[in-house]
């Protein structure tokens, strides 16, 4: 079976872009999602992820790429739920509840207007092996510009994300830094969109940092981790979506769920069946 698969590799262009695709949002998910993790922020990678539906939809009805559209209504879901944070007594978990069902709600209606329903049907679920030249592309630059970045305002990110107060004391500006994430976080589920599509999205952000903040104590290492974690996911995932026809998202997203049960259980921060067995004895 992985004879299979690698000979694929050789013949055949669609695997090979798949194939760096996937490793490429494996890095980039697991470098932004440690700080959608750290600063609990993972409802809002969920309402991201889902509001991206609408902008998709309208792009392909008025024939324009569906990243300017996707990363459109992106910001604009990010910006409404600020607003809505800022200006009302809602907490923002339930700003975010209004504003991704609503999102959403309004991308399945658009669904409907739009002339190909196969197509928006992979940006649901994903479909990597249909990934495109220009699609790789975009994703390329949009991981750069993320590492950059992270690399660029890596203390700032790291004392904000920590301890938000101080960070206003040392008179970082946090609003800015924060809406900086959120258009980071927008680029990062667009660009994932063809590869485990918007409603597993979420998952992809999540799940490698989650695994990775079980496993180290240091932001730098946490982010090494969860890089790790998703590229190596995004390639079992890509080998079983290839060899077994499954989709190929679900295939992704599951091998995520494997590394973080292993964690979850085995991790020194967890020790729970150590704790298991003291409990018994």
């Amino acid at each position: 079976m992985i004879a299979n698969f690698i000979e694929g590799l050789t013949k055949y262009q669609f695997l090979q872009n798949a194939l760096f695709t996937s490793i490429v949002i494996g890095v980039v998910s697991g470098v932004i999602g440690c700080f959608i993790i750290l600063r609990g922020m993972s409802l809002m990678g969920d309402a991201i992820s889902h509001a991206v539906l609408p902008g998709v939809a309208v792009s392909y009805i008025v024939g324009v790429n569906y990243f300017i559209g996707a990363t459109v209504f992106g910001l604009f879901a990010a910006v409404m739920i600020g607003l809505v944070t800022q200006h009302s007594k809602l907490k923002s978990d339930t700003a975010i509840g209004i504003v991704f069902s609503s999102f959403f709600a309004a991308g399945i209606i658009a669904i409907s207007f739009a002339k190909s329903s196969t197509d928006l049907y992979h940006i649901l679920f994903g479909n990597v092996l249909a990934v495109t030249q220009s699609d790789m592309i975009i994703t390329v630059v949009i991981a750069i510009i993320v590492v950059l970045f992270v690399i660029v305002f890596y203390k700032e990110l790291l004392v904000s994300s920590f301890d938000p107060v101080m960070s206003q004391a040392y008179g970082l500006r946090t609003q800015v830094i924060h809406y900086a994430l959120m258009l980071l976080l927008t680029l990062v589920a667009v660009s994932a969109l063809q590869t485990v599509g918007t409603i597993l999205v979420v998952a992809m952000l999540i799940t490698p940092a989650a695994t990775a903040y079980l496993l180290s104590n240091r932001l730098s290492v946490m982010i090494l981790i969860a890089s790790t974690i998703g590229v190596i996911s995004s390639v079992v995932g890509l080998f079983l979506s290839y060899s077994y026809n499954l989709a190929s998202g679900a295939a992704i997203v599951l091998t995520t769920t494997i590394f973080f049960i292993i964690a979850f259980l085995f991790s020194p921060k967890q020790n729970l069946l150590i704790k298991r067995r003291k409990a018994i004895k």
